[in-house]
């Protein structure tokens, strides 16, 4: 039986992370016709069909579903083994894969990521952004970044910055003709723009001042699983919402945005860097990893 290359490999993975053909052959550098080809002749060797195709869409199968989870961790030590090799360089060069919510990415975007490439012309930066929490060696995934309280116990953490500050927010309109709220039991009597976590549970609103705590299942018709969107809704009237407040800090400064209940608002864990230990760390995550700890040298 012929062998399978590597290349067709990071292809079927490519495109089990992208579930599109045409995405996964710009990552790879390749065609889509040729990504096509080599995912196809890979099926006629196996005897077995990796994808279910239509002309909309393209998923993995059972079969597929079973590979792509078999040979992603042995990918993963592929690509260190080659990042090994990088150690050597002046400069690192290659691919940093990192997965992380949304808002993290954003948090890291211009004073980190931007400021990185810009160092280091000859790396790539590959975010991809989801709510869950992934297991980042079995996915391909070089680091992940989320909430410090969120990190598993079995990898290193690198903070971000500091603690993460809170706010509870609502436009100027909204509180036209409404009473602003001065504790946390004032809230049950104003619409809230609620907040769902990626396990589907409804977040509780949390708050706390000098020893005295609340934790408010608050009202609302209004349901969302993303804080731009919670932004979004709060800046055109919608209701409350408690979103991080370096999301709202610009819509503070402005005025489009009105802060309540700052002193109940708890400072909550940081962002963190997280990756595996056990494994060799490639030069391009150890210079990401060094910029970090400058930047937060700055902050003081």
């Amino acid at each position: 039986m012929h062998k399978s290359g590597l290349v067709e490999l990071e292809a079927v993975a490519a495109v089990a992370r992208y579930g599109n053909f045409r995405a996964a052959a710009e990552e790879l550098g390749m065609s889509a016709s040729a990504l096509s080809h080599a995912v196809a002749g890979l099926e006629a060797r196996l005897g077995v069909r990796l994808f279910n195709r239509t002309t909309r869409s393209v998923s993995l199968s059972a079969a597929g579903e079973q590979f792509v989870e078999t040979i992603m961790p042995a990918l993963a030590e592929i690509r260190r083994a080659m990042e090994g090799v990088n150690t050597h360089r002046a400069k690192p060069m290659g691919i940093l894969r990192l997965n992380s919510s949304v808002n993290a990415a954003r948090q890291i975007l211009t004073p980190i990521v931007l400021e990185y490439l810009k160092r280091y012309p000859d790396m790539t930066v590959d975010i991809v952004t989801e709510a869950r929490l992934v297991d980042i060696v079995g996915s391909g995934f070089d680091a992940g970044i989320r909430m410090a309280d969120s990190v598993p116990g079995d990898m290193i953490a690198v903070p971000l910055g500091g603690n993460l500050n809170f706010a509870v927010v609502a436009s100027p309109n909204y509180f036209r003709n409404r009473p602003k709220p001065t504790v946390p039991p004032d809230l049950l009597g104003h619409r809230c723009i609620r907040a769902r976590w990626p396990s589907g549970v409804l977040y509780r609103w949390e708050f706390e001042r000098q020893g005295e705590s609340y934790t408010l299942d608050v009202p609302g018709s209004l349901i969302l699983d993303e804080s731009g969107l919670m932004r979004e809704a709060a800046l055109t009237g919608a209701g409350l919402a408690y979103l991080s407040e370096w999301s709202v800090k610009d819509d503070l400064a402005a005025g489009r945005l009105i802060q309540v209940l700052a002193e109940w608002t708890p400072a909550g864990p940081g962002l963190s860097l997280y990756f595996p230990g056990r494994r060799l760390v490639p030069a391009g995550l150890r210079a990401f990893i060094d910029l970090i700890r400058e930047v937060n040298g700055r902050r003081g």
